[in-house]
């Protein structure tokens, strides 16, 4: 049977081609050339017989099931033109030739060939060109191929096999690989639909809330995602809560009440007007962290927001009129885990209410009561320092608290006080942050209650209190090693000997950072000087409305100077060190503001060393630079100086720092009288001209200036001569 298909009298090998079942199927014969140099034998074309294909491919699927001829088939003629490493080309077509290499004669016979490039040698005639590739979506795997009789079904397109073949059991390992064929390209919501959940709310969670409403409205899958509790488990509506409807806010709430931990509904005031808010309220059951301020929640919405979420850590219902001792109460026996609770400006509660929240709640570190009423009961003192675990006090505006009250939390209300010290034998409370601003009952005597008893205070905010003086700070200074931040604004009794003699000497010093002594009118330059000497760690000081001078600015810019470290390329970029407010400043002169443009943009020469070194006090360029609030006239001027700093250009900053100084020096000429005072004015308009186009030009700098600051000047008509 494989003589009869394989070998015919007219050579070793044979090509067949077949058509699909609409052209008149043909077996073509070709017999091998007998030398390379001698031309293509002549194809002859054989009658047309019915049903050819199928009895080839019957045949060819008998044989490649029967292990027996696996030893079959004739042996290779000594005269072909193929190596013996190789092997002859059989290519079977099963439709409609769309090839230019193939060609479709009218009487249904093929009169082309196409090889593959398997092939060691091409066959003469045969074009060097491989085919083109055939579509991969038409080709359909064979089933008559895997044993089956029946007819093969065949579509128009194409669907070429191309194997090479040098022994039966190749044919066989050839047609029974499966042919490759490429999947149709997915659309979007293919392959959307195709990923995980999980994937698909993480993909959604980079977006904002506006855009999440807005992809909400694809289709019903897109709706039902965007609005799954999971995508919303923290809600900050504070940031968004104008540009959503308000039945979208509430939408989302409901349905992510059991997955929100962190809910902040900060100014949302919309939703008073929303007849569910009693179900947005009792929708969230794991809150841990809640802030309500500026919302509308009456109090029977408060009070189930607060019975369904046990866990609150966190909850901040600064300015709710419906916070009253009764919600005080729901807190003391619902949020029994709290941490950290702010009242402030509640008008409605007292200190009666946050005294009962304070005994049920053992990890409240942070309280804040500012503006509540009733803070002079003795009662209510007494709790406070029984239970000594506040870290955080904040009691601004509470115009209650008095002397009495302030000393029994700290000291109780009868101490036994040592003989040696004349102190209270009390434990050390635990207060780190107190603020008693506006309090405008206390006096010295209840605020030098603090001393030798806060060790760990870091914050400490007096402003507003104008009756206190000296005698009630020194105490605290002495004994507060840790402070860090001092408000002392608008206390108009200080002297310069509390901060020149007790302060600059404390043991603070070196934690001190920011420090605030706004309307002490009579702090000058003998009290700031000493400190900015002793405190090198300050970052921020507020001494508008005093008497400094620029001894005193000069003195801060040798400060920053002396512990900032400097850079040895430009492209480091410097940052602000210091904050310094000085305006309203009655002694603060253009000679001081000078002085600070120049320390910022001062760039050392450093000295050559034999090894190329430069030491590090020494390098050129500053890392540290001082900002600067000063009178409005030349606040203008001082930040585009700052503004050139902070990009790196320093030849800009000198220059408009130089073009400011003559400006200043020719209207000090112009003002001056004499007979020179008309070019003496003349003169400080230009000035004054040069420095606006200077101005003007600091933030037009392009590549071209290198970093220097090298703008467009503004062009201007002249003016008429006689005019």
């Amino acid at each position: 049977m494989a003589d009869t298909l394989f070998s015919t009298p007219a050579g070793p090998a044979i090509d067949y081609f077949a058509h699909t079942t609409q052209q008149p199927q043909t077996i073509v014969e070709e017999q091998q050339p007998q030398d390379q140099n001698q031309e293509d034998a002549p194809v002859t074309d054989v009658a047309p017989k019915r049903r050819a294909h199928q009895r080839l491919l019957r045949g060819l699927s008998r044989m490649s099931s029967s292990p027996s001829l696996a030893s079959t088939g004739r042996s290779r003629s000594s005269s072909t033109p193929f190596p013996k490493s190789g092997a002859n080309v059989s290519c079977m077509s099963l439709g409609n030739s769309s090839s230019p290499l193939v060609q479709s004669p009218s009487n249904g016979s093929i009169s082309a060939f196409a090889f593959s490039p398997l092939a060691s040698p091409s066959i003469p005639g045969t074009p060097k060109e491989a085919l083109p590739p055939t579509s991969s979506s038409s080709m359909q795997p064979f089933p008559h191929l895997q044993g089956s009789n029946a007819a093969p079904k065949v579509n128009q397109s194409n669907i070429d096999l191309c194997s090479s073949v040098s022994r039966p059991q190749d044919m066989t390992r050839a047609l029974s690989l499966p042919l490759p064929s490429l999947r149709p390209r997915k659309t979007f919501y293919q392959l959307w639909s195709s990923l995980p959940h999980e994937v698909q709310l993480q993909t959604l969670r980079q977006l904002r809330p506006k855009e999440v409403i807005r992809v909400s409205r694809v289709n019903k899958k897109f709706h039902k995602l965007c609005f799954d509790g999971q995508l919303w488990t923290t809600f900050d509506a504070s940031q968004f809560y104008q540009d959503i409807p308000v039945k979208a806010l509430a939408k989302i709430m409901i349905s992510a009440g059991p997955f929100v931990k962190d809910l902040n509904l900060r100014g949302c005031i919309q939703i008073e007007k929303y007849q569910d808010a009693l179900l947005m309220a009792s929708a969230c059951n794991n809150l841990v962290n809640a802030t309500l301020e500026g919302a509308f929640f009456d109090s029977k919405n408060v009070e189930q927001l607060l019975r369904r979420n046990q866990k609150l850590a966190h909850i901040n219902l600064t300015g709710l009129t419906c916070v009253s001792n009764e919600t005080c109460l729901t807190l003391a026996q619902h949020c029994t885990q709290l941490e950290v609770l702010n009242l402030s400006w509640c008008k409605s509660a007292t200190a009666v209410g946050v005294q009962t929240v304070l005994k049920s709640c053992p990890k409240l570190r942070d309280l804040r009561v500012g503006e509540i009423r009733g803070f002079d009961s003795l009662d209510v003192a007494k709790t406070f320092f029984e239970t000594n675990q506040l870290e955080r006090l904040v009691m601004s505006g509470c115009s209650d608290l008095t002397d009495n009250s302030f000393k029994a939390m700290l000291h109780s209300i009868d101490p036994q006080i040592d003989l040696l010290t004349d102190r209270p034998i009390v434990p050390a409370r635990r207060f780190r942050h107190l603020d008693l601003s506006r309090c405008t009952r206390l006096t010295d005597r209840g605020v030098a209650a603090l001393g030798y008893c806060v060790p760990d205070l870091e914050g400490l905010v007096l402003g507003g209190c104008g009756t206190l003086t000296d005698e009630a700070l020194e105490p605290i200074f002495a004994s507060a090693p840790k402070l860090s931040h001092l408000d002392l604004e608008d206390l108009v009794e200080l002297k310069n000997a509390l901060f020149s003699n007790h302060l600059a000497k404390a043991d603070c010093v070196k934690t001190l950072k920011h420090l605030s002594i706004s309307y002490c009118e009579d702090i000058g330059d003998t009290g700031m000087i000493p400190v900015f000497r002793a405190c090198t760690n300050l970052r921020s000081v507020e001494m508008d409305n005093t008497r400094v001078s620029d001894l005193s600015l000069a003195e801060a810019a040798a400060m920053v100077r002396a512990r900032a470290s400097r850079a040895t390329a430009r492209a480091e970029r410097p940052y602000v060190g210091l904050s310094l407010a000085v305006y309203d400043c009655p002694n603060i002169s253009q000679t001081g503001v000078r002085e600070i443009m120049s320390r910022n943009a001062e760039i050392l020469t450093p000295p050559h060393s034999a090894d190329g070194s430069v030491p590090v006090s020494l390098r050129p360029y500053p890392t540290e630079i001082i900002s600067l609030k000063c009178f409005y006239g030349w606040q203008m001027t001082v930040d585009e100086h700052t503004k050139r700093i902070m990009r790196g250009h320093f030849a800009a900053a000198h220059r408009l720092q130089r073009k400011w100084a003559d400006s200043i020096q020719a209207t000090e000429e112009a003002n001056a009288g004499g007979a020179h005072g008309r070019r003496r004015r003349r003169r400080a308009r230009e000035a004054r001209q040069a420095h606006a186009d200077e101005e003007a030009a600091g933030g037009a700098a392009g590549a071209a200036g290198q970093g220097m600051g090298i703008g467009r000047r503004r062009a201007r008509t002249a003016t008429c001569a006689i005019m």
